[in-house]
């Protein structure tokens, strides 16, 4: 098939584009967020194709992945086809409701009957109110990281965009805590200059601004263990990585992480202190937080493989397309 779809998060794309099929995405020269075009620090293979909007009009188009509300008209607009009325059209949900109305959050997709709201976790398909309109949940999948787990030195590892805006919805806030348990690397978007926001010494904080995904990949797993503290999120596909390669994980009992990480890989729990105490056994005792990687290892390679998540979205595909 030819699927049209915006470059809108990264790791998510850079599985979904693993697939058998053409997938375009378009390009403007702003490089903007409705024009991103390939990605630059991840590897996508050269099925994915990008295009510009002039180049939509004439383009060969069989369904339409939908991330945002704007790319209704947008798609619309640069297709000159109205996706879910002249074509098939999927609108994938990433994200948990932000509205501050949960439990009572009306999706801006809900009650339409031209296109099916695909959730990336069932948690999101939860809490979203959708209305009439069609919803499914196709599980996250992940292009396995190349690396293994060595976790030869005693520091933890963090994975956040934005972490000064997002702030409490990303658990920044609770890191000073564990950096009194070890020192803490930081990755991710804008996390540049964190220690001084946060008041760390620059011994106790590490940033690594916007490192390739390959490259962070390595740093990762290298460390004794990885922290996923979101209070409120989907599921975050940098957890799930560190997971497949094999890093014990510390991480709130929030959102779909209960499903995602099994009591055996690490720790799981609402209790901050809980969180400190298993921190400091995985870096007190290297043995332990490696018998943790192993079973988290497992986990996620049975449940998040990227076969299962491409097979998953065919079988969706075929079923919205060829009816």
């Amino acid at each position: 098939m030819n699927i049209l779809l915006w470059h809108v998060h990264g790791s998510w794309t850079t599985s979904f584009v693993h697939g058998k099929h053409r997938y375009l995405v378009p390009a403007t020269p702003d490089r903007g967020p409705y024009g991103l075009g390939r990605a630059r620090t991840y590897t996508w293979p050269e099925s994915a194709a990008e295009v510009s909007p002039e180049q939509l009009r004439d383009a060969e188009v069989d369904v339409v992945i939908l991330q945002r509300p704007e790319e209704v008209d947008l798609a619309a607009e640069w297709l000159g086809r109205r996706p879910g009325r002249d074509l098939p059209a999927i609108y994938v949900e990433h994200n948990t409701p932000k509205d501050g109305q949960v439990p009572h959050s009306r999706h801006p997709m809900a009650d339409r009957d031209d296109l099916l709201i695909a959730h990336v976790t069932a948690f999101n398909e939860l809490f979203w109110d959708t209305g009439s309109t069609r919803t499914t949940v196709v599980d996250h999948g992940i292009v396995a990281p190349a690396v293994a787990y060595t976790g030869e030195l005693d520091r933890l590892a963090v994975v956040i965009n934005e972490p000064v805006r997002r702030w409490r919805v990303t658990g920044t806030d609770l890191l000073p805590r564990f950096a009194e348990i070890a020192p803490l690397d930081v990755f991710g978007l804008k996390v540049a200059g964190l220690a001084a926001h946060l008041g760390l010494p620059a011994d106790r904080l590490t940033s690594h601004d916007d490192v390739p995904q390959h490259r962070m990949h390595a740093e990762l797993a290298r460390r004794r263990a990885y922290l996923h503290l979101c209070r409120w999120t989907s599921l975050g596909l940098s957890l799930i990585e560190a997971m497949s390669m094999g890093m014990p994980v510390v991480a709130l009992a929030s959102t779909e992480a209960v499903m995602a990480v099994p009591p055996d890989a690490g720790a799981l729990s609402t209790r901050v202190d809980d969180l400190l105490a298993a921190a400091g056994r995985f870096v007190a005792e290297p043995e332990q937080a490696r018998r943790a990687g192993v079973q988290a290892r497992a986990a996620a390679r049975e449940r998040y493989g990227l076969d299962r998540f491409l097979a998953d979205w065919d079988r969706l595909l075929e079923e919205e397309v060829c009816g």
